[in-house]
């Protein structure tokens, strides 16, 4: 597979931006977009150079001429559109959270395996060179054991029921559009939570604005989560571990510089940048799983992706929170 033949589903802001990440990956090739109109095909096609424009999710879906399908619609919608590219025998990622609900995460996984096809949660984060540096140095032992993790993640956006963070609808809320970076990241170091405590406050339209997790881990071992989208925080993360502690620099999710600071000695300053906009990472990864026969990426693998959504479904469950396609009578709840 000499280059990789990539369809985008979806045609907002994130679709473009994975569409100019492509363009920094000279074994990619972006050949097909979908939406749900011709003209908008046309448009989004014309803006990002695909030459093939389907004016239906199916359609592009079942364009043999495609690889791998990016899904990049809103959050309640990628357990169906990546379905619907699964079926039709196509290698998937889809934008982050994964899906809505664990239970629906498992559904892909589940599809995904018995077709044998490649499945990846777009957690574009994690394929950037700090973060690489970062599970490599802890993997190395040079901080020791972790034990507490602290990141936060927050901006203000004023208060708009029609605007996707706030609709219910959507799958709106603080929780689902940033705390899942926060808790992919606590995951990443210290695996699944055994204690969850959770504070929240919520929007007048239902969905949570401002978000402060604590994980417990066992054996002393915590993380302190802050999401919000009233308030604009450091965006800051700190790792400490039984012989130093790692800072990852503002904002830390797209981070290009680390402070190693292990005890008895100077700190170290690392500094990482990395090309493109980012979501070129994620794309080198997943073509790298295809050339090489994989079904799913280490560094983000599947099994881990369920696990965050169940933490995720927790703590929805603790405020009450469920969306309205996960109420019997109004939608799928799957």
């Amino acid at each position: 597979m000499d280059r990789v033949r990539w369809g985008i589903l979806g045609t907002g802001r994130i679709a473009t931006a994975f569409a100019a990440g492509l363009t920094e990956v000279p074994e990619a090739e972006l050949v097909a977009v979908g939406s749900r109109s011709l003209a908008g095909a046309a448009a989004f096609g014309e803006r990002v150079g695909a030459i093939r424009r389907h004016g239906s999710y199916k359609a592009l879906a079942a364009d043999t001429d495609v690889d791998i399908v990016y899904v990049a619609t809103p959050h309640p919608f990628h357990h169906a559109h990546s379905r619907l590219c699964l079926e039709a025998g196509k290698a998937v990622l889809c934008e982050k959270p994964f899906t809505l609900n664990a239970a629906q995460a498992r559904d892909l996984v589940a599809l995904a395996g018995e077709r044998r096809l490649f499945l990846m949660e777009a957690m574009w984060t994690r394929f950037l060179p700090a973060m690489v540096r970062l599970r490599r140095l802890i993997a190395a032992g040079a901080i020791g054991e972790v034990r507490f993790v602290s990141a936060d993640f927050g901006f203000r956006k004023e208060f708009d029921p029609a605007h996707r963070l706030y609709d219910p609808a959507l799958g709106g809320g603080a929780l689902l559009d940033i705390g899942v970076y926060l808790v992919s990241f606590a995951s990443m170091l210290l695996g699944p939570p055994t204690e969850i405590r959770s504070l929240v406050t919520m929007a007048p339209s239902g969905v949570d604005a401002d978000t402060a997790l604590l994980f417990g881990y066992g054996g002393g071992r915590a993380a302190q989560l802050l999401a919000s989208i009233t308030t604009a925080t450091p965006q800051l993360a700190t790792i400490v571990g039984t012989a130093g502690s790692l800072t990852i620099h503002p904002l830390w999710w797209k981070s290009t510089r680390l402070t190693l600071a292990v005890d008895g000695e100077e700190p170290e300053v690392i500094d990482l940048p990395f090309a493109g906009n980012g979501y070129n990472d994620e794309a080198v990864e997943a073509m790298r799983c295809l050339r090489d026969g994989e079904t799913e990426s280490p560094a983000m693998p599947l099994a881990e992706t369920i696990a965050i959504l169940e933490t995720l479904d927790r703590v929805r469950a603790d405020w009450g929170l469920r969306y309205p396609m996960e109420i019997p009578g109004q939608g799928a709840t799957t």
